[in-house]
């Protein structure tokens, strides 16, 4: 399936050229100009922009909108694996999260016509960038798509998100999990009567959670959770739940 750039982002290569970025990681600058896809509140692809461009706000603000994915690892046990964003990320730097975030991109593997697809193959990607995870310990089978939420949210005024997310769970067991400083500060495994707690401790010293896992948490997380072994009956590609 092919991509449209959007004539919005025409202008918005070689993102580490402008003077906006010069007090940022120079790994982070880079992943800028990756190409995220563009979609309509339907999810309906109207083309491609910069991750730049994507996550702008005075773009949001205008109505940019793009497609994300976030997944929600747990082990045998049914324990959470929720990381601390590395500070040195764009937006959002040092909240803690759910396992992996980030986006599908606009190109053959990941732009498919199942969405479905090209949003797992982004997430096994992904999960071996920031987790170390190869793509032979989580085949695209592992990963278990359930919806899609829209929100939107600002970072700092000059960063922020405006996605459809798609959420996707993984049940397993890994011998080995190591963390990419670059993209995360820090990995742990969080119980289920754990996490009310954990985010309360959290808000005590200071820290922060990402908006989108805030807002699955306080909608639909624990109700997830506490049905994993029949994630089945929440699978719906018919609703994008709008909460922003």
């Amino acid at each position: 399936m092919g991509s449209k750039r959007s004539a919005r982002s025409a202008t918005s290569s070689q993102a580490a050229e402008s003077p906006l970025l010069d007090s940022f990681d120079a790994e982070q600058v880079k992943l800028l100009d990756e190409e995220c896809i563009q979609v309509d509140e339907n999810d309906r692809v109207i083309g491609s922009s910069s991750k730049k461009d994507c996550h702008l706000m005075a773009n949001i603000n205008r109505g940019l909108l793009h497609r994300a994915f976030s997944v929600f690892f747990f082990n045998s046990s049914g324990e959470l694996l929720v990381q601390q964003r590395s500070d040195r990320k764009i937006t959002f730097p040092g909240c803690y999260t759910n396992s992996c975030c980030s986006h599908p991109l606009a190109n053959s593997s990941e732009l498919t016509a199942d969405p479905i697809l090209g949003v797992k193959r982004a997430a096994q990607r992904r999960m071996f960038v920031e987790l170390g995870i190869p793509p032979k310990e989580l085949p695209l089978e592992a990963f278990n798509y359930l919806t899609r939420i829209l929100y939107k949210a600002s970072s700092d005024g000059t960063w922020g998100e405006h996605e459809i997310d798609y959420i996707l769970f993984v049940r397993k067991d890994l011998e080995r999990i190591e963390a990419n400083q670059n993209e995360v500060k820090s990995l742990r495994f969080i119980r289920r009567d754990q996490i009310d707690d954990f985010v309360d401790n959290l808000a005590a010293e200071g820290h922060s959670l990402t908006p989108w896992f805030k807002l699955i948490l306080n909608t639909f997380l624990k109700k997830w959770w506490d049905n994993l072994d029949c994630l089945h009956l929440f699978e719906s590609h018919d609703v994008i739940h709008r909460l922003c």
